[in-house]
C-alpha cells in the first residue's frame, strides 16, 4: 500500500524564498482556474477538463501579468489543477461540497511535486528550481529499497515546514489473537474499556489555556496588518501547533496499543458534528478529538488485520444492564453508577463498553447494524437492539 512518511525540515532563507513562492503560484493558478471553470459553466453551460486548464495554464504563463509563474517549478502548478479536478470529480459525485477559492491565509500551503521535479539520492531530497538539497530531520527510516512516488512540501500556522513522502509500503499483520475489546468514549475518562480499564482524558487544550488566552489577549491588542501582530499571531498558531502535537501524539499511541492488543474493536458511531452544538460540551469534545481516534482506529485496523465494528450511535449502552439486558427507564448523566432490579451495580461508563461490546459482537456475527454507510441507520437501529437483547447475557467479556 502507499503510505506518507511526514518529516520537518528547515529550509535555508533562498529555499524558503522559493517555497513561498512556489505556493503563492499554486494558490493564484487553482483559483484562475476554478473562475474559468465556474464562469463556463453558469455562462455558457460549459464543462472545463483538467486538459482544458493544462493549456489555460501555458497561455496564463506567456502573459505579462502572470509571467511571475515561469520563477517557480511547473510540477506544482499541475498538480493543483489534477487537484481541482478532483474536487470537481467529488462534488459531481455527490461526496463534497463545490470546490471554494483558496484563501491566503486561511488556506493550508502546500505544493506536490512528482518525480521529475525532485531528485532523492543517498537520503538527500533536492525539489525542482533548487540547487541544495532539503535539511530534513529523518526521525524514522523509509521503506528499504522504495524511493517516494510524490513529495508535498508544507508550512502549517506556525511556520514549520514538513515534507511528505509517498512511498509503497508493506505492514505486516499483526499475530492474530482472540482478545475483543468494548470502547466507550467519554470526557471524565477520554475511553472506558469493556475490561473495566479507564483511560484518563490528558484534557491538552486545558493545560494551555490560560497560556492561550494570555496570547490571544496580546494579539487583540495589536495594529491590524503591523509586524507586532504578526509576531502575536504566531505566538498563538505556535501555542495552537503544541496542543493538536500533543493530542496527536498521545492518540496515535494508545489507538496502535488497541489495535495490536485485540482482534476485534467495537466503537460507537457518535456524530461529533452534532455534538459540539453543544455550548457546554464544545470545548471539552474538541478537546478530546473523537473523530481523529475513530479514524485512527479504521485505518490501523486495515493495516494490521483487525475487524473495527461500528455500532448504531442510538443503541442505548448506558442504559442496558450487561448481566440481564433489562433497559432503565431514565439514567441522567450525572448518575455514574446505578443498580439493575436483577441486584447488579454498575458503573456506567464499565457498563456501556460492556453492553458495546456485546452489541458489536453480536452484529458482526448476523452482518447488521454495522454503520460503514448512512444509509443504514432504521434497519441498523432495529437490528442491534434485538440482536444485543438476545447476545447480552453470557457473553465472555475480554
Amino acid at each position: 500500500m502507499k503510505r506518507a512518511f511526514k518529516f520537518r525540515f528547515y529550509p535555508t532563507p533562498e529555499q524558503a524564498d522559493l517555497l513561498n513562492r512556489t505556493f503563492g503560484c499554486v494558490r493564484k493558478v487553482y483559483n484562475l482556474a476554478l473562475q474559468a471553470r465556474t464562469e463556463a459553466w453558469y455562462q455558457r453551460q460549459e464543462r472545463v477538463n483538467y486538459n482544458t486548464t493544462s493549456a489555460m495554464l501555458t497561455a496564463w504563463k506567456k502573459s505579462e501579468d502572470l509571467a511571475f509563474l515561469n520563477e517557480v517549478s511547473s510540477v506544482p502548478l499541475q498538480q493543483c489543477l489534477r487537484h481541482l479536478q478532483g474536487a470537481f470529480s467529488a462534488f459531481w459525485e455527490k461526496r463534497a461540497r463545490y470546490p471554494r477559492f483558496k484563501s491566503k491565509r486561511k488556506s493550508r500551503a502546500s505544493a506536490e511535486f512528482t518525480p521529475s521535479a525532485f531528485r532523492f539520492e543517498s537520503g538527500r531530497l533536492t525539489l525542482a528550481k533548487m540547487t541544495a538539497p532539503l535539511d530534513i530531520v529523518w526521525s524514522r527510516p523509509l521503506p528499504e529499497g522504495r524511493s517516494p512516488s510524490t513529495v508535498t512540501v508544507s508550512r502549517d500556522s506556525a511556520s514549520r515546514w514538513f515534507v511528505s513522502l509517498l512511498c509503497e509500503d508493506t505492514i505486516e499483520p499483526a499475530p492474530a489473537t482472540t482478545a475483543a475489546v468494548g470502547i466507550d468514549a467519554g470526557l471524565t475518562h477520554l475511553l472506558t474499556l469493556s475490561a473495566g480499564e479507564k483511560v484518563a482524558n490528558p484534557r491538552h487544550e486545558r493545560a494551555d489555556r490560560k497560556r492561550l488566552a494570555r496570547a490571544q489577549r496580546k494579539l487583540a491588542r495589536k495594529d491590524k496588518g503591523s509586524a507586532n501582530r504578526a509576531r502575536a499571531r504566531l505566538k498563538v498558531a505556535r501555542i495552537h501547533a503544541r496542543i493538536g502535537d500533543r493530542r496527536r501524539d498521545f492518540l496515535h499511541k494508545l489507538t496502535t496499543r488497541l489495535v495490536r492488543e485485540s482482534q476485534t474493536v467495537v466503537i460507537e458511531d457518535l456524530t461529533v458534528r452534532n455534538l459540539v452544538k453543544n455550548r457546554s460540551l464544545a470545548r471539552a469534545i474538541s478537546d478530546a478529538a473523537w473523530h481523529d481516534l475513530r479514524s485512527m482506529l479504521t485505518y490501523k485496523a486495515q493495516w494490521y488485520g483487525r475487524d473495527l465494528v461500528v455500532i448504531d450511535r442510538w443503541y442505548p449502552s448506558s442504559k442496558v444492564c450487561s448481566a440481564c439486558g433489562a433497559i432503565a427507564d431514565k439514567l441522567p448523566l450525572n448518575v455514574r453508577e446505578w443498580t439493575c432490579r436483577c441486584g447488579t451495580v454498575h458503573d456506567r461508563d464499565v457498563n456501556a463498553a460492556r453492553n458495546i461490546l456485546a452489541a458489536g459482537l453480536a452484529v458482526s456475527a448476523c452482518g447488521a447494524g454495522v454503520r460503514p454507510q448512512r444509509g443504514n441507520l432504521r434497519s441498523g437501529r432495529q437490528a442491534v437492539k434485538q440482536e444485543t437483547r438476545r447476545a447480552t447475557a453470557g457473553i465472555p467479556v475480554l
